[in-house]
């Protein structure tokens, strides 16, 4: 998956410059500046997935909307900037932002956190995350755990004051729906992948968000050295390819061939239905991580582009 490949060390090149522009302390943080910004955040129509799951994020970062007729659960906000797509993109889905009842984080990096706490007012949902993802989404700043922590930059987003916490395998409902969360740390501390059943005439489905698993990091981190590091990340890869899984849909959708399959998908067929999709998405999760600590042993460089 070359574009997969590109956009794993794309994220990489993006910590020299994730201070972005400071706000005021008391001000909302509306923009963040990277060299993979623009990019990412380029706008997208928003499509149905499976049955109520629906793709309302930008080009190059995911978000979901599970809807419900007593209200809709949101699944990441993207970055500060992508908040208005997002809200526009469920309303041209003929819903209400107003009517989304939860939010949920997939792992606390500025680019799937930063539009959190805008379309937090917006709707006046309930935001939930793990501890560490609800730590940093209240302090607004990722915290040394994290391995793209560098002392010298500031990544920091628009703060969430309150945020429900939730843990491995705890399950969070709105109306009629479900969604589970499991703890899948590694690319970042807190991530969490998040499950949920989709139905389509009569035929329900088992739909997985899967968070990051790619291994980037601040320049000076070395995974050789960090043993605890590649267990975790290991780890997690193991869960996401064990989950029950129909339908998988990574944070960066080009991990996942999300826009390949949505060109793909004519008349009754639908390609996000795919028995093999978390498998697939784990082991070039695997595939990555061996790679860069085969580079790592080589040269002690990270693998080019």
């Amino acid at each position: 998956m070359a574009f997969a490949h590109k956009l794993a060390w794309a994220a990489a090149l993006t910590l020299a410059c994730q201070g972005g522009q400071a706000a005021p302390a008391d001000q909302p943080i509306t923009e963040f500046n990277c060299s993979s910004c623009k990019e990412w955040n380029a706008p997208q129509k928003p499509f149905n997935i499976y049955g109520n799951t629906w793709y309302v994020g930008t080009a190059e970062l995911s978000a979901l909307l599970i809807t419900s007729p007593k209200g809709h659960i949101l699944l990441d906000g993207a970055l500060p900037q992508s908040a208005p797509l997002i809200e526009k993109n469920i309303k041209a889905l003929g819903f209400k932002l107003k009517d989304v009842k939860l939010i949920v984080n997939s792992h606390e990096h500025f680019d799937h956190a930063g539009g959190i706490a805008a379309l937090q007012r917006r709707s006046g949902a309930i935001v939930a995350a793990s501890a560490i993802g609800a730590r940093v989404l209240q302090a607004g700043v990722i915290g040394k755990d994290d391995l793209q922590y560098q002392p010298d930059q500031d990544p920091r987003i628009d703060k969430v004051p309150k945020v429900q916490v939730v843990g491995e395998g705890e399950t969070l409902a709105v109306g009629g729906l479900a969604l589970t969360a499991h703890m899948t740390p590694g690319h970042a501390p807190g991530g969490t992948t998040w499950t949920w059943t989709s139905c389509e005439h009569g035929r329900c489905l088992d739909m997985v968000y899967a968070d990051s698993l790619t291994p980037v990091s601040a320049d000076s981190f070395r995974f050789t050295e960090a043993p605890a590091a590649v267990a975790a990340l290991r780890a997690s890869i193991a869960k996401v390819a064990a989950l029950k899984c129909d339908v998988v849909v990574s944070t960066h959708p080009g991990f996942t061939d999300v826009m390949a399959k949505l060109q793909a998908r004519k008349g009754d067929t639908n390609p996000f239905i795919d028995a093999e999709g978390c498998r697939n998405y784990a082991a070039g999760a695997t595939k990555r991580l061996d790679e860069r600590l085969a580079s790592e042993s080589a040269n002690g460089a990270l693998p080019k582009k």
